[in-house]
């Protein structure tokens, strides 16, 4: 009963940490004179990413065995599934469940109650979605060849991950965005809620003291699943699999949902693919340099989903198609590799 307890109190915190954390990124983007859409890509993934790429590293580096070394390459093949279905699919959840709250108050507007679902922005916000999906396709198909071959210079190719991101890092920051509508009126920073432009100090203060928290938070949510999903009747391998690469995404998760509350879906779609870039570039880079980087059929099941799902959000987005009910349909592919799981490690 205390794990279940412990797992609802990480959930809340977690959220709540997203919370300050998102209002202190914004501010932070601010400060850096970056462009909105780098403080999605870049600032707040970062920073919601640096715990899983943490973990990644002290398990290649310090596992004493080939197994405990695997859990690195587990996390950073997992990563990227949770967050090309499940993190969009939330996303796109939201999105409908705020429609629907819109049109029933406009119930008394036919045409605003039966008008056909839009698509999540312009033809130019599509492009720019698709970009960011064309940046970690590649990466990620290479990401999964490299596992299923072995040669005696693999582990130098990890350094060219990092220069991937180096490159991407680059282009996001130097980028001109244009600004949109969403999102220019910054909220009050909570730690001075009463200042109308809060001291560079309270925003950092406010950022690392956020992260900690979501880091510490994050790191017992997943103990929690490790000790309940035996209870449940799953074993060790279906929890590491199934529901630990959900907790260690729920940062993101979680920023999504308070951005798409905000009104600031941008910002949230660009939290989760500037993530996905992170997932596919650090972790791999340290795996490649630390491990053997060989799949086994889970891991392999792992990336076939995350390439296919990937595959239909870039589908929809180039159609200028993706609305928020098909961007919902991702979650679907987290079923599809649950099903798929179940055979490969019976």
């Amino acid at each position: 009963m205390l794990h279940f307890v412990l797992l609802i109190v990480c959930a809340v915190a977690i959220y709540l940490s997203c919370e300050w954390f998102v209002n202190a990124v914004e501010w932070l983007g601010e400060r850096l004179n970056v462009g909105r859409m780098a403080v999605g890509t870049i600032l707040a993934a970062f920073g919601t990413a640096l715990p899983e790429s943490v973990v990644t590293l002290v398990a290649v580096t310090t596992g004493a065995t080939p197994e405990a070394k695997n859990i690195g390459v587990g996390a950073a093949m997992g990563g990227p599934l949770a967050l090309a279905t499940v993190a969009y699919g939330v996303t796109g959840g939201m999105l409908l469940l705020q429609r629907r709250k819109r049109r029933a108050a406009a119930a008394a507007d036919s045409t605003a109650a039966r008008g056909p679902e839009r698509a999540l922005g312009s033809e130019r916000d599509l492009r720019r979605l698709a970009k960011d999906q064309t940046w970690f396709l590649p990466v990620f198909v290479v990401k999964v060849a490299l596992g299923l071959v072995a040669f005696a210079f693999k582990p130098v190719l990890g350094l060219a991950f990092f220069a991937v991101y180096a490159v991407y890092f680059w282009r996001e920051i130097r980028g001109d965005h244009e600004e949109d509508e969403e999102g220019v009126e910054l909220e009050p920073l909570k730690f001075q809620p009463g200042a109308e432009s809060p001291a560079t100090w309270a925003v950092v203060a406010q950022t690392l003291a956020t992260l900690a928290v979501i880091f510490f938070a994050s790191q017992l949510f997943v103990h929690q699943l490790d000790a309940i999903g035996p209870m449940l009747g799953l074993s060790a391998s279906v929890t590491a699999l199934l529901l630990s690469p959900i907790a260690t995404e729920l940062p993101e998760i979680m920023n999504a949902v308070i951005w798409v509350r905000q009104g600031k879906t941008k910002l949230a779609l660009a939290n989760i693919s500037g993530a996905m870039m992170i997932q596919a570039t650090v972790p791999s880079g340290l795996g490649l340099l630390f491990t053997s980087w060989h799949f086994d059929t889970a891991l392999l099941w792992s990336g076939l989903i995350t390439m296919a799902a990937i595959g239909y959000l870039l589908l929809t987005m180039r159609a200028h198609k993706l609305t928020p009910g098909r961007l919902a349909v991702a979650a679907g592919f987290y079923v599809v590799f649950g099903l798929g799981l179940i055979p490969i490690l019976a």
